[in-house]
């Protein structure tokens, strides 16, 4: 258990600090006076003034916040902090400051990737582990044991380069070449349009030779600039992944359940910390990914919220009014706390703890 509260509190700590110093650095370059920039909610637990900015460490770890020169309306400011305050810069400017945060997590996780693909990642090799029945690949004489080394021609040494070349394939023949028994031999491969399960449940069609793999691995380490190629992929892969789950989850074919909260995030940074550091700074990336595309829906409180008002200004030339604004805040403010209570109940119902899942089936039913 205390493994897990301190790589929580150190994972959750290094994701909000990279997502105030987007804010902090941006509103610094702009010009913008910040008076605050806390890690954590609530009471100050230590602090420091360093010119007209007070850093803070609070007291309640699950977020954090910069407080700006003149970012709330009906502040008493001088001329001179006027011209420094954050709702009287020009509205790209405001822009550029609340989308810092987000942009910073996702650039925290092309970092990651960038280093942990450096360092070298466990790939599968492209050997054959076991084959369909009645599969084209089976039917086509390839058995247990053999690698492929090439699809039509194009050498492959990983597996996921042979998923890839069969999903893609529209059903056209393969020429495959594999190595069996230090002997090269090719075969023509047909795949078929077989029905499979999505990662998100769902029943799809795909191109498929009826083949899996041996399970073995190789470690693979890429160049600096190959490196970061593939951890800007990565990065965008996994962000797309994110907003399309939450697109079905509000079409209802993903679960609301599968949310996690404080508790299911400690669980798994305590599990991947016994694992070793690449899996953890790995499940890091990933939560930044998330913590970024979630700031970034338009719900009033959270970025996307604020940017969708600076996106309306910027485009009709006007404020959005400060009453709706003041209202939509509320409601937003509301929702997520209802989204929070949601989270931190699914996580207690995962701890199977009887008492409490009989309370909680008191009021849900």
């Amino acid at each position: 258990m205390g493994i897990s509260i301190v790589s929580v509190v150190i994972l959750l700590g290094v994701l909000i600090f990279v997502h105030e110093l987007g804010h902090f650095l941006i509103a610094k370059r702009a010009g913008v006076g910040v008076l605050k920039f806390s890690l954590g909610f609530g009471p100050r637990i230590i602090g420091k003034k360093i010119g007209e900015t007070e850093y803070l460490l609070s007291l309640i770890p699950l977020g954090g916040y910069v407080k700006l020169l003149g970012e709330s309306p009906g502040e008493e400011l001088s001329v001179e902090e006027e011209k420094r305050s954050f709702l009287k810069q020009p509205v790209r400017k405001r822009i550029g400051i609340v989308a810092a945060g987000p942009v910073f997590n996702l650039l925290l996780a092309i970092l990651i990737f960038t280093i942990v693909n450096m360092i070298g990642l466990p790939v599968l090799t492209a050997e054959i582990g076991g084959l369909q029945d009645e599969s084209a690949a089976l039917n086509a004489g390839i058995k247990t044991g053999d690698r492929i080394t090439a699809i039509n021609g194009d050498a492959v040494t990983k597996w996921d380069e042979i998923s890839e070349r069969i999903s893609g394939s529209q059903g056209k023949p393969l020429l495959i070449t594999i190595q069996r028994d230090s002997l090269p031999l090719s075969v023509a491969v047909t795949p078929k349009l077989v029905k499979t399960t999505s990662i998100f449940g769902e029943v799809v069609e795909a191109y498929k030779i009826g083949i899996s793999p041996a399970g073995r691995t190789v470690i693979e380490r890429k160049n600096p600039l190959s490196a970061f190629w593939t951890g800007l992929w990565q990065t965008w892969m996994i962000s797309r992944l994110t907003v399309v789950s939450i697109v079905k989850m509000f079409q209802g074919i993903v679960s609301p359940k599968s949310l996690g909260g404080p508790i299911m995030i400690a669980q798994i940074a305590g599990s991947q910390v016994k694992e070793g550091i690449v899996p953890f700074i790995l499940f890091m990336a990933l939560l930044s990914i998330n913590l970024a595309i979630l700031n970034l829906l338009p719900v009033p409180v959270l970025d996307g919220g604020h940017l969708l008002f600076y996106l309306i200004e910027g485009v009709t030339g006007h404020e959005v009014n400060l009453r709706w604004r003041e209202m939509a805040q509320q409601i937003g403010f509301f929702l997520l706390i209802l989204l929070m209570i949601f989270v931190f109940m699914m996580d207690i119902e995962r701890l199977n703890i009887k008492i409490i899942n009989d309370f909680i089936k008191m009021f849900t039913g």
